[in-house]
């Protein structure tokens, strides 16, 4: 499956879910339901997955977590606020640079 293919599935299942569920709850509410729909549709889904902080050839003490990694292609980072911010992009960009 080819990346685009896969994001308009993801898209697609968050769509439902925010629609199912409405607005207003807690990030892990919806990321439990994410999962759940599109693990639905065949994906495979990991949750939490660590990502180590290398400087320097040194793995260092703490670890990032991803939220849902979708077939091993594509982060998602799941938020519940009514406007991304700067620090949204960023953490994002900080997962993928690791």
């Amino acid at each position: 499956m080819r990346h685009n293919e896969l994001s308009s599935l993801i898209i697609k299942a968050a769509i439902t879910v925010h629609r199912t569920l409405g607005p207003g709850l807690l990030e892990s509410v919806y990321q439990v339901c994410l999962v759940a729909e599109l693990r639905s549709m065949q994906l495979k889904v990991a949750e939490q997955v660590a990502v180590p902080i290398i400087y320097r050839g040194q793995r260092l003490a703490n670890d990032l977590r991803i939220d849902l990694l979708v077939e091993d292609m594509v982060v998602v980072e799941i938020k519940a606020v009514d406007e991304l911010q700067p620090i949204h992009t960023a953490q994002l960009l900080t997962y993928l640079k690791l």
